[in-house]
């Protein structure tokens, strides 16, 4: 790094610095002097390129965001350490959403990619095995259907997202130890992918019949958004629960934003300023962590950001859905979903938030896997890369991926008819056992508004929470 003057400049930040350097092409590629940055400096510098990088696609400076990936790609990397894995992710994400601003080339670009089931489920089996959230959602979901259904004889489950069996073998164990027996159990389950719902079909009725429970599955091939209600053939009698676990939020994507605009965000979103970035301080710590340490015109997603949660984005799609579920009444609803706000109004909210978020996710993988494991790459790739893709480089109707936080859907659900139901404490006290069986010991679960919030140290990630219909 130098100084205006030529001399070198040793202990100055290369957030300092960095409004020095030129961002015009002439400036030439590649940048030598950003492969001599030490770890901690190039973490801290990573995130300043991807804030202004964002904020020049954001206000249509494309050649000015070229130039700055020209950068960034020096220095990220999908195998190198926490900061260098997530950069090459939003690096993507980031020139896909520059693409699009070129249909024909897009198009062209995307022709032959082929999304492969074997592919979707191998990355779902993955993230189960690598960390503990759908785990503990299992445990909390299934220990609300087995007291909701104390005493019931026909039971039927509809689960939203049909894609891991063994929550439901674990759900047949204890209901066959029932002081009064099993009941006659029927799951619905709704998948997109016919393969997916063939193999649970398969796995579940097998360990029915070993347990001796009466048991059938039917299968729904749809996406939610496509889901006819009439097709889970809900029967009179039956003790009715619903499971959704990372599917709601979907239903919130919409045509109404930006659908005449380019793809690229107006250049009214908020402009970030990079100039107010803190300069590196001497341990690096976690990426969560390093994130805390920068604050970009005045802007830092807290801890509890749900204290400043923004206006509730209305969704017809989203209401009709919930008020079919609520027609259907039944006893117990239990509903998990990524704690985050990747639904806000700007593009600049939405990528700052999702920065917070996944840097949180690689943290986790950090922690727990070598920088080599091929699990952790297909994880951070076929899935994280993926999510990311979608929050940063898509708007409208294709942007599915719009968590929210857990009081957004108390909210949402509320005003549906919905109650919350307090989870019980012999729940929360098997996930809490559940956490303490795993080797890395940053896991945490925290109670909120009566539904259980899985963090990360402090750092929100999954929220759990349990409904009843309210007359």
């Amino acid at each position: 790094m130098f100084r205006e003057d030529g001399s070198s400049s040793v202990t100055s930040s290369p957030l300092q610095a960095f409004p020095m350097a030129s961002l015009s092409p002439g400036l030439g590629s590649p940048y030598p002097w950003l492969r001599e940055l030490k770890s901690e400096d190039r973490g801290l510098y990573l995130i300043h390129l991807l804030l202004a990088c964002a904020n020049q696609v954001a206000n249509g400076n494309l050649e000015n965001a070229n130039v700055t990936l020209d950068q960034i790609s020096q220095l990220a990397s999908p195998d190198g350490d926490t900061m260098q894995r997530i950069a090459a992710y939003f690096t993507e994400a980031l020139a896909e959403r520059i693409l699009k601003s070129w249909p024909g080339l897009y198009k062209a670009f995307h022709s032959t990619r082929i999304s492969l089931v074997s592919d979707e489920i191998l990355v779902r089996k993955l993230f189960f095995e690598c960390f503990p959230f759908l785990k503990v959602a299992f445990v909390i979901t299934n220990q609300a259907i087995i007291e909701a259904m104390e005493g019931e004889k026909m039971v039927h489950i509809i689960d939203l997202n049909a894609t891991e069996p063994a929550q439901w073998r674990a759900l047949l164990q204890d209901l066959c130890a029932r002081p009064e027996g099993p009941p006659h159990l029927r799951i619905t389950g709704v998948h997109q992918q016919r393969e997916i719902l063939e193999q649970m079909a398969h796995i579940l009725t097998e360990e029915a019949e070993k347990l001796d429970i009466p048991f059938q599955f039917n299968q729904v091939v749809s996406k939610l958004e496509d889901l006819n209600i009439e097709k889970l053939r809900v029967k009179t009698g039956e003790a009715l629960a619903i499971s959704s676990v990372l599917q709601l939020h979907s239903l919130l994507a919409t045509d109404d934003e930006l659908r005449k605009k380019s793809p690229l965000a107006s250049k009214n979103a908020n402009a970030v300023n990079l100039q107010g970035a803190r300069a590196m301080q001497t341990s690096q710590g976690t990426l969560g962590e390093l994130l805390e340490k920068d604050v970009v015109n005045g802007y830092s997603p807290s801890l509890d950001s749900a204290s400043s949660t923004p206006t509730l984005n209305t969704s017809a799609k989203m209401d009709s859905f919930l008020s079919a579920l609520w027609g259907m009444w039944p006893k117990v609803m239990v509903v998990t979903e990524q704690d985050s706000n990747h639904n806000g109004s700007t593009f600049m909210e939405r990528l700052l938030e999702s920065l917070y978020f996944y840097a949180t996710l690689f943290d986790c993988l950090e922690s727990t896997f070598s920088r080599t494991s091929l699990e952790r790459l297909k994880v951070e790739k076929m899935l994280f890369g993926e999510e990311i893709k979608n929050i940063v480089a898509c708007e409208g109707a294709e942007r599915k991926k719009r968590h929210e936080k857990l009081d957004r859907w108390i909210q949402r659900l509320d005003l549906a008819g919905f109650a919350n139901v307090p989870l019980s404490y012999y729940g929360m006290l098997q996930a809490r056992r559940l956490l303490q069986s795993y080797s890395c010991d940053g896991y945490r679960i925290k109670e909120e508004n009566g539904s259980v919030v899985v963090c990360w140290q402090d750092r929100p990630l999954f929220s759990v929470s349990a409904w009843r219909c309210r007359r």
